[in-house]
């Protein structure tokens, strides 16, 4: 769990980002915002109703389109029926996942660093080949979580 600064950081971070787009930083962002950096994984609307009871469903929805059109939250997805919500990436730190097809599971997971240069890397050569410049990359592994294998 983050300590109270680097809270208080992401939070002045994230009002910025917010007026940048006119929006405003409202307590259910807030809540929004301090659910998705606690719960440590990707959270699905389910859980963020779960776990924000007082917050309704459809302004859950309007919060996460505007933290997402803010660049702020990004959407995680194993297939249409199963989206998830997480910080994004440049808030937290550069990850990827494993997303089961059959639950909709989200595992966070970092590559060790040799991997995750050999990763870059192949990505480089690919993208060159293509006259693509890459901004950046994410791996998401579809397969079945443990509980439904």
């Amino acid at each position: 769990m983050p300590d109270q600064g680097m809270a208080e950081d992401m939070h002045s971070l994230v009002e910025h980002r917010l007026r940048r787009i006119d929006q405003r930083y409202t307590s259910g962002r807030r809540a929004i915002v301090d659910l998705l950096v606690t719960a440590g994984h990707p959270v699905s609307i389910g859980d963020i109703a779960e776990r924000l009871p007082d917050l309704p469903r459809s302004s859950a929805y309007r919060h996460l389109t505007d933290l997402h059109a803010a660049g702020l939250v990004r959407r995680v997805a194993a297939n249409d029926e199963f989206t998830r919500f997480e910080l994004a990436e440049d808030l937290t730190e550069h990850h990827h996942h494993l997303l089961c097809v059959n639950c909709g599971k989200v595992i966070d997971v970092t590559l060790p660093s040799g991997a995750e240069q050999q990763v870059t890397s192949v990505i480089s050569q690919l993208a060159d080949t293509a006259g693509f410049q890459p901004h950046s990359h994410r791996l998401d592994v579809l397969g079945l979580c443990s509980a439904c294998a």
